[in-house]
């Protein structure tokens, strides 16, 4: 036991828990003839390094990378510009409803067609036609006996008619000889905001032969222009809607003849 050699206090201080680290043999290499054992300071100096390259912005289609780690930026498109030559005012009434009308041009048995078709309903002790419903486009259907058909709810006059022949195509499938006639587009609504508060009050007094106001009944101002011939609903909040229109032009036609008047009646 006393040819073990005590551990000193730089070699417990040089390896963690106070052992000391064991050291090449290069006396043992030398004396039997064999090249020197490398040491682990040196070995790992003489070790090659490769040097991984850095992602440049635009490499491989990835993005340049950024210096903080949130959320990536939602990119918004640009507002189209508004044709001020036809909306003079800068604001474009948006369509909210249209209201079609189709003649199938055959009698139908409303019955037959509640049972065999899809999201149809048929209630004759409420109402005497079928209610049908597609989802695209998201329009509502009145399908009367006489063959006499009225769609509502398309945003757009393409969509009306796109949504008006699928119901003809529905039921045609059901057995009956459809001929799709007469379409027509019999009432369009819109709607927009002004942005700014109007004195209903003052707008009914000043142009009583055209409006109409009881707030105890309705909280809006119905005012009836007479070219082109639509109803505007006015609100104290600055919104307004058009209805009565045939046509998307005389939507903002009718809009752009009563902006002036609305803001004359500005709330300051």
């Amino acid at each position: 036991m006393s040819g073990l050699p005590l551990p000193t206090a730089a070699s417990a201080a040089a390896v963690p828990g106070g052992l000391s680290a064991p050291q090449p043999n290069t006396a043992s290499s030398a004396a039997s003839g064999g090249p020197p054992l490398p040491s682990p300071a040196a070995s790992t100096a003489t070790m090659p390094t490769t040097t991984l390259p850095q992602p440049t912005a635009g490499a491989a289609g990835l993005p340049a990378p950024t210096g903080g780690a949130g959320p990536a930026q939602t990119v918004v498109p640009a507002p189209s510009a508004v044709d001020l030559s036809v909306h003079r005012s800068g604001i474009v009434p948006a369509i909210q409803n249209i209201v079609a009308t189709v003649n199938l041009d055959c009698k139908l048995n409303l019955q037959q067609i509640a049972i065999q078709a899809r999201n149809a309903e048929f209630r004759p002790t409420r109402f005497a036609a079928v209610i049908m419903r597609l989802r695209d486009p998201r329009t509502t259907a009145l399908i009367f006996a006489s063959g006499k058909m009225v769609c509502t709810g398309a945003k757009s006059e393409d969509a009306s008619r796109t949504a008006a022949r699928k119901y003809a195509r529905i039921i045609q499938k059901l057995g009956f000889k459809v001929t799709f006639k007469d379409f027509k587009i019999q009432n369009m609504v819109g709607s927009c905001d002004v942005k700014f508060p109007i004195r209903l009050e003052g707008l009914h007094y000043n142009q009583q032969p055209f409006s109409k106001y009881e707030p105890e009944m309705f909280s809006g101002l119905m005012y009836r222009l007479v070219e082109p011939k639509v109803v505007l609903l006015i609100f104290v909040s600055g919104k307004v809607i058009i209805t009565g229109a045939k046509t998307r032009q005389q939507i903002y036609e009718a809009f752009e003849a009563i902006y002036p008047v609305l803001t004359e009646y500005r709330k300051t």
